[in-house]
């Protein structure tokens, strides 16, 4: 893309500052959006532009909006800045360089909800981060932007951040609002959803930070404006981050629809050393993998769906040739185990014995029986586990099973893996 949007203060000295934010334009949409709109219009404004959730279900975010019940007070907004995907690191780059678009984007969103009550639930492990963001929420209120009669308007608006303490599951939206709630982070049965009983048993909005990013350019530009970027549907503009075995990893924002060989070696270099590639993981860890025939995939929510994966985060891992592709499997699943709540058996059990049979494959015990068994435990996990960890497990497994069966039963025929002979 000829301009940036998204990353457009990534890099700018002192971006992370009230005063540079404001010296490049900073909170003038948020202005436009308390003078020029009501909040019923501001939510048919992000269902027409037609941004979808950023989390990695592409969840639209105006119709999640309107699922908030009417005439319902208190309710709240709460961004998930709890970004644990292994890969993924896109909202890292936004809370570090650019803490003041995510918060106008907040209050924006918020407005639109009839929320006077937002938080932001930051990952433990993103210190640096919640320095940035407390230090921007303390700028916002100082100069009006939060707190009581938000320029003039009669909104009212507080903004509490919340760090979390390492667990991967309180990304999901029950998990985290436990967690916020001050209780273990365990998940909750849905329905009801978050929308109408969630945070303090209150209609509840939760949204990724780039997802509330996006929200100031779609009120100062349009909808139409937006939707000039992606696909029918998959509108907009989406940040990828890229890494592996490539040139130049990190986070690049682009068009949806943008093809995968585009993004791998127009932007990130091409492949490491110019070693083929092997497999790519298209949409964060527990996305499954892609072969190297599906390079010209466009990076849009249907068609890498079409494919055999999902888009997911956008957070793209690139895995060249002569890597192992049973160790790569064996260390995300030792990742899913180790976080596992534990709360439900099926992802507790599972997830357990996934791990030990890729140990004891990649560690030269393994049987040729152990493949079926694993997808076995995959079909035992998949869609009976209480929230969504358990099926993110099965990703890696079942894919890189069906992509590179021979290479696991190399391993077993050798009795040690044939890359590290």
């Amino acid at each position: 893309m000829a301009e940036k949007i998204l990353l457009r203060n990534v890099g700018v000295p002192n971006s992370h500052t009230i005063e540079v934010y404001l010296q490049r334009g900073g909170y003038q949409a948020l202005a436009k959006a308390l003078k020029e709109y009501t909040p019923q219009q501001l939510v048919e404004l992000v269902k027409a532009s037609g941004l979808r959730g950023r989390g990695g279900a592409g969840f639209p975010a105006g119709v999640k909006w309107g699922f908030l019940p009417a005439d319902v007070f208190p309710r709240y907004l709460v961004c998930n800045a709890d970004e644990g995907e292994p890969g993924t690191f896109k909202d890292r780059v936004l809370i570090e360089h650019d803490p003041h678009g995510l918060i106008e984007g907040i209050i924006i969103s918020s407005y639109a909800c009839q929320v006077e009550h937002a938080f932001i639930y930051i990952r433990g492990e993103y210190a640096f981060g919640a320095r940035r963001l407390q230090q921007a929420i303390d700028e916002a209120y100082a100069h009006g932007y939060l707190g009581k009669n938000i320029l003039g308007s009669g909104y009212n608006l507080e903004l509490t951040l919340h760090k979390g303490a390492g667990a991967y599951v309180c990304g999901e939206e029950t998990a985290l609002l436990t967690s916020l709630e001050g209780d273990r982070g365990h998940p909750k049965l849905k329905p009801p959803f978050p929308a109408q009983s969630g945070l303090y048993r209150k209609p509840t909005i939760i949204n990724n930070v780039e997802t509330l990013f996006n929200v100031p350019f779609i009120v100062e530009r349009g909808a139409e404006w937006y939707r000039s970027f992606g696909t029918e549907k998959s509108p907009g503009i989406k940040l990828f981050c890229i890494s592996g075995h490539v040139e130049r990893p990190g986070v690049y924002e682009l068009p949806l629809g943008t093809h995968l060989r585009t993004l791998i070696y127009d932007y990130a270099g091409g492949p490491l050393g110019g070693r083929p590639i092997k497999a790519i993981i298209p949409g964060g860890s527990s996305t499954p993998m892609l072969g190297a025939d599906k390079i010209d995939v466009p990076l849009d929510y249907e068609s890498v769906a079409a494919a055999g994966s999902m888009l997911g985060s956008g957070a793209v891992i690139v895995i060249g040739e002569n890597t192992c592709i049973v160790s790569i499997t064996e260390r995300l699943a030792e990742f899913y185990r180790h976080e596992s709540c534990g709360k439900c058996i099926p992802c507790r059990e599972g997830t357990d014995w996934m791990y030990q049979i890729l140990h004891r494959i990649e560690h030269g015990r393994g049987r040729e029986e152990d493949l079926d068994l694993l997808l076995d435990i995959c079909d035992n996990i998949a869609g009976k586990s209480f929230c969504p960890l358990g099926d993110a497990a099965l990703g890696p497994v079942r894919s890189s099973i069906a992509l590179f069966r021979e290479e696991y039963l190399e391993h077993i025929r050798l009795g040690r893996c044939p890359k590290h002979a």
